[in-house]
């Protein structure tokens, strides 16, 4: 069978093509990963082969940053990190049969410059950002090479955009990080309203959207009726347990004792508790009736499952006012947030008044969740979005 080197340029990318990979290997493929950035922690755990010696960003990566936030890249040696990639993909070309690419320019001038059959999954773009895609030069140069075998995209409005922009057919067949949502069965009981708590993932910025997070709980603690409500954190690995347990104590909330349940924390501020978990993303997500979000991914597969998402603008560097304002473009009207105020106060009770907002038409207006799952087709697709599209490459493959 072909081999296939995967390229992927960090976050959500990564997530995306080690669960892709996963499925070309049950086909029989020979599959190895190079991230571009970050240590590859979801192809790792897809026990996918992972080349050379890896590097997490202090910024998370090349992608959606302040010009604070690039010139940390660039000063960190990030840059030249990724040019020794770069390097190590051109020397190593020759073992491998075919490219898959996900993600954005960065990876797709990799595969350019090695001169490879590749096969694209173009996730990090959208016609739903300004209604036409504006590809950055020059990478509808690179699409429109006859290297460039298959082309995917993340919604059907960037497929048919694309198609007429490159004159050539690009699909879509959903988005592979979906799939492992739909699989499962429903597990929350519809007299329970949880709320899942996304501050993000990337290191240090996650500090600060988990203390915003908390300003908006606590100011929530006055109102009875959040005393019902379960609130569940989704906390990755580098903020620590040591880290949380000294931010609530600073800010006076009481760790409740006695949690047998691994990878748990529960504080309680006045009458309002919260559950932090880590390692438990999945089940959060699934269980939440909406969200809370200042992540990527995370609110882009709450809405896959139609659960409304309520933002909360950050610091950044990546997520930002303008990073929110897009994303909120990408995934339409259900991603609620306090845009225009006035001060981090008025910011706070805007969001307050969302949450209260969303609660409602969840529970009392019917018309409301349908529209929400409606949405939720349109925007991110349906269910083995890894299977349809490896098996569309694998007819491409067998004739060539």
């Amino acid at each position: 069978m072909s081999r296939i080197l995967f390229l992927s340029n960090g976050h959500g990318e990564d997530l995306s093509g080690s669960l892709i990979a996963k499925q070309f290997v049950k086909s029989g493929y020979s599959v190895d990963a190079l991230p571009i950035v970050g240590k590859g922690n979801h192809y790792e755990k897809e026990k996918i082969n992972i080349i050379g010696k890896t590097k997490e960003f202090r910024t998370g990566g090349i992608g959606y940053n302040t010009l604070k936030g690039r010139l940390n890249e660039i000063f960190g040696g990030e840059i030249f990190y990724v040019l020794k990639r770069l390097y190590l993909t051109y020397k190593i070309r020759k073992k491998y049969d075919y490219f898959f690419v996900v993600g954005d320019i960065v990876p797709v001038f990799f595969t350019w410059v090695c001169k490879k059959n590749f096969f694209t999954y173009l996730v990090a773009y959208s016609s739903h950002y300004e209604g036409k895609l504006k590809l950055p030069w020059p990478s509808k140069f690179f699409l429109l090479s006859e290297k460039a075998k298959k082309i995917y995209t993340r919604d059907a409005l960037t497929a048919d955009d694309l198609t007429l922009q490159l004159k050539k057919k690009v699909s879509f067949l959903g988005n592979p990080f979906m799939d492992k949502f739909f699989s499962r069965n429903k597990e929350f009981n519809e007299s329970d309203f949880s709320i899942g708590l996304f501050p993000g993932s990337r290191f240090p910025e996650i500090l600060d959207n988990f203390v915003l997070i908390l300003e908006v709980l606590e100011k929530l603690s006055d109102l009875r009726y959040f005393q019902k409500i379960e609130f569940n954190f989704a906390i990755v690995n580098a903020l620590s347990s040591s880290k949380i347990k000294e931010i609530f104590q600073n800010r006076r909330w009481l760790n409740i004792e006695k949690i047998k349940e691994k990878y748990l924390l529960k504080f309680q501020y006045k009458s309002l508790e919260v559950n932090i978990y880590w390692n438990n993303f999945d089940k959060i997500l699934f269980k939440s009736r909406c969200c809370i979000s200042m992540a990527g991914t995370a609110a882009e597969q709450a809405i896959g499952l139609g659960k409304p998402v309520i933002q909360l603008e950050g610091k950044g560097p990546q997520f930002t006012k303008s990073f929110a304002e897009a994303q909120r473009r990408l995934l339409g009207k259900y991603v609620f947030c306090a845009s225009n105020y006035k001060d981090k106060n008025d910011q706070i009770n805007q969001t307050i008044n969302l949450i209260i907002k969303v609660i409602y038409l969840i529970k009392l207006n019917k018309k409301f969740m349908i529209s929400c799952n409606e949405n939720a087709k349109k925007r991110l697709g349906e269910n083995k979005a890894c299977l349809k599209m490896v098996d569309d490459m694998n007819i491409f493959i067998k004739n060539d």
